[in-house]
């Protein structure tokens, strides 16, 4: 009986073929899953209640649950379900890629999904390159395409990031090249819209050629000057909110037609009404106050609180005029149109004449003669003298400070 027993214990401690087999096939599985690729890139450890937490190798986030799975989700940067680490190098990135089924074309990261969810409909939406929806194509018709440029939320690709030096400097140069050849001032790369057209005319890709001509004069002209149109909407919008300014700016062109620009003034932004030729009624009052009175109408009278024109006797008396036949508006001369006058009636002053004119001499002779000039040029702190000129009468000030400027760095050299 006892050796009965001692056998039976012997035959309980001694495993069977099922349980054997159970733990066999529990050691190969783990064994297999080990074998993952992203096994290399991320570390299991097991939390006191025994559950499993990987920690990325490379920025060290700790996840706890998901598996392998979500862990290579996170390696390759697919967002949504887990968040994508941003240390991991780019070649084990594109493995991980790779592994989770997407394609990636020449290994520099145009990355497509090979599922059921790229071939949507026609009128859906189109998707980015990671098989999100871009919702800057679904706006609202009233928006402008400045408006989509600069709050288009797609990102660039992996592709434009990761270029190389030279294919860069090749795209730089065949921008350059294009701007030397049309004599384009190279100023206009400091344009807002400048980097927006770069990154519409990079997320066409290959084959795209640009407008031709004739869409830039008379279609693409069209859709543009609609946009301005919406924009300056908006703006009439905020006119009967808060009210605004009407500026008039007085100046001639190169056949000395004097000419008048309006433009209004908001908290939002200014913007353009209309260029007039004053030359019948700039010296009628009469008639300068009927354009002020056409362009209150056009803005709206209880739209405007403030009304700047030049300070001209004539554009004075009509201001009056104006401030008569709509007395809720305030009339008021330019306020660097009065320091202009002020500085034009110092400058006629005996002492003040006389020191411009010495200043004019001592400028033209040294602009006049090329070895007083180039040795000038040659020393440390030069700045060229401005001239003065008859055009404002603030460059004789601005001539008069050069000059001493010049005399004061001398002493102090």
């Amino acid at each position: 009986m006892e050796n009965q027993t001692v056998e039976e214990v012997n035959d309980s401690a001694t495993p069977s073929s099922d349980a054997e087999s159970h733990f066999h096939f529990t050691v190969q599985s783990n064994k297999r899953s080990k074998r993952d690729i992203a096994w290399r890139h991320v570390s299991l450890s097991h939390d006191e209640f025994g559950k499993n937490i990987y920690t990325c190798d490379y920025c060290k986030n700790v996840f706890r649950g998901g598996g392998i799975f979500r862990m290579k989700q996170h390696l390759a940067g697919i967002k949504g379900s887990v968040k994508s680490c941003f240390k991991v190098p780019r070649d084990v990135k594109f493995e991980m890629l790779r592994a989770l089924g997407h394609k990636v074309s020449g290994g520099v990261g145009i990355v497509k999904m090979e599922t059921e969810d790229a071939s949507s409909s026609k009128n859906a939406a189109p998707k980015t390159s990671l098989g999100k929806r871009n919702t800057s194509c679904i706006s609202d018709n009233r928006r402008s395409c400045f408006q989509q440029g600069i709050q288009d939320p797609s990102q660039p690709s992996i592709k434009s990031i990761w270029h190389s030096k030279e294919r860069i400097h090749d795209a730089d140069l065949a921008i350059a090249l294009w701007l030397y050849d049309a004599g384009i001032p190279l100023s206009v790369v400091n344009s807002p819209y400048f980097p927006i057209a770069m990154s519409k005319i990079a997320a066409m890709g290959n084959g795209y050629k640009g407008p031709s001509s004739h869409a830039m004069r008379v279609s693409l002209l069209a859709d543009a000057k609609q946009s301005v149109n919406l924009i300056v909407d908006s703006y009439r919008e905020r006119w009967s909110e808060i009210g605004c300014t009407i500026m008039s700016d007085g100046w001639r062109d190169s056949q000395q037609r004097p000419l008048i620009n309006f433009l209004v003034y908001c908290s939002k932004g200014i913007s353009f009404i209309k260029s007039v030729d004053a030359s019948d009624i700039e010296s009628n009052a009469e008639d300068l106050c009927n354009l002020f009175a056409e362009i209150v109408e056009t803005v709206g009278c209880s739209n405007i609180v403030h009304f700047v024109t030049e300070n001209g006797a004539n554009y004075k008396a009509a201001g009056s005029l104006l401030e008569e036949r709509y007395p809720m508006i305030c009339w008021s001369p330019c306020s660097t149109h009065c320091i202009n006058l002020i500085l034009k009636d110092i400058s006629e002053l005996d002492d003040v004449a006389d020191l411009i004119t010495l200043a004019s001499q001592v400028t033209v002779f040294i602009y006049n003669h090329k070895w007083s000039l180039n040795w000038l040029r040659k020393r440390d702190g030069w700045t060229e003298i401005i001239q003065p000129g008859a055009t404002r009468f603030d460059t004789s000030f601005i001539a008069l400070n050069s000059l001493h400027e010049q005399v004061t760095e001398k002493q102090l050299s």
